[in-house]
């Protein structure tokens, strides 16, 4: 991990394009290539990024940030305050919670109530930058990744994105496509989901475990 605190300015230039003016702002560097920029406020989400895969080049005064998706951050270092790094070591990874990790089990014993054709190759399917939480193929023999969240949020949809540029790698894998699976999934990440071309779906726990729903329907 490398953090850097710099006044600088940040340009992106793809989807769409975006500037931060000069301030001060940390940059993190990950391990697996991910760039954030992040002020000192707005909780956990930075103020732009990268996700991995991409490549970082150091120039005089800046540096540029690119993609496959010909995407491009430029960040211009106009005073570096701190630049350290850090060995984090190999993280654990999040522990699920009991219904979390039982509404994954549920997801995995029958994978067609997620979507019709599906069948489950592994559970937890390793990659070097994490486990995929259910790794399927649907009826004509596509992989699919899933990820199972009890709410659904951004930060599942980024989880998700960067696993599908991994998986994406590999020939034996690809074309991979995704699904976010949770109990209620947020607008805005439904809007980004679609957005990257992910689907999603919304299940019920107390259905998937054979019992009444609380959950009001209009029939």
């Amino acid at each position: 991990m490398r953090l850097v605190i710099a006044r600088c300015t940040v340009d992106y230039q793809g989807r769409l394009n975006a500037h931060l003016p000069e301030a001060v702002r940390l940059i993190m560097v990950k391990a697996d290539g991910c760039v954030a920029i992040h002020a000192d406020g707005g909780a956990f989400k930075p103020l732009n990024w990268m996700n991995a895969p991409n490549r970082l080049t150091e120039e005089d005064g800046f540096w540029r940030v690119t993609n496959p998706k010909d995407e491009t951050l430029i960040i211009t270092l106009h005073e570096i305050l701190s630049d350290t790094k850090h060995d984090l070591g190999v993280d654990p990874g999040l522990q699920k919670d009991g219904v979390e990790a039982h509404l994954q089990e549920l997801l995995a014993a029958d994978p067609t109530t997620m979507a019709d054709g599906l069948r489950l190759v592994r559970r937890e399917f390793p990659t070097e930058i994490g486990p995929v939480d259910l790794l399927c193929r649907d009826a004509e023999g596509n992989a699919v990744a899933i990820e199972v969240k009890r709410r659904g949020e951004i930060d599942g949809v980024e989880q998700l994105t960067r696993y599908l540029d991994f998986l994406n790698r590999d020939p034996t894998l690809a074309p991979v496509r995704g699904i976010y699976v949770a109990q209620e999934i947020k607008p805005q990440a439904k809007v980004l989901a679609e957005d990257r071309g992910i689907d999603w779906v919304v299940v019920d726990y107390d259905e998937l475990r054979g019992l009444e729903s609380d959950v009001l329907k209009l029939f």
